[in-house]
């Protein structure tokens, strides 16, 4: 098998609550980490593949809106 790297772009909307916009970009940021590999072995079988490494590069938020709902 040959292996290749792949760089994907993802958004996320992260809904928080908390005090300020400040705190919520960088409660965001932390807590929302690395994405796992979800493949099954049956997948991984069947497609012939292997994830071996998954690795975080970029993680900014950049924009921050209030909202009034509260849950």
């Amino acid at each position: 098998m040959k292996t290749f790297k792949v760089l994907l772009h993802r958004d996320y909307i992260v809904n928080i609550n908390t005090n300020n916009e400040k705190k919520a970009k960088e409660l965001a940021e932390y807590y929302i980490g690395n994405a796992k590999d979800e493949s099954t072995d049956k997948e991984r079988e069947q497609h012939n593949f292997r994830i071996n490494e998954i690795e975080m590069v970029t993680n900014d938020a950049f924009e921050v809106e209030e909202t009034n709902e509260d849950e």
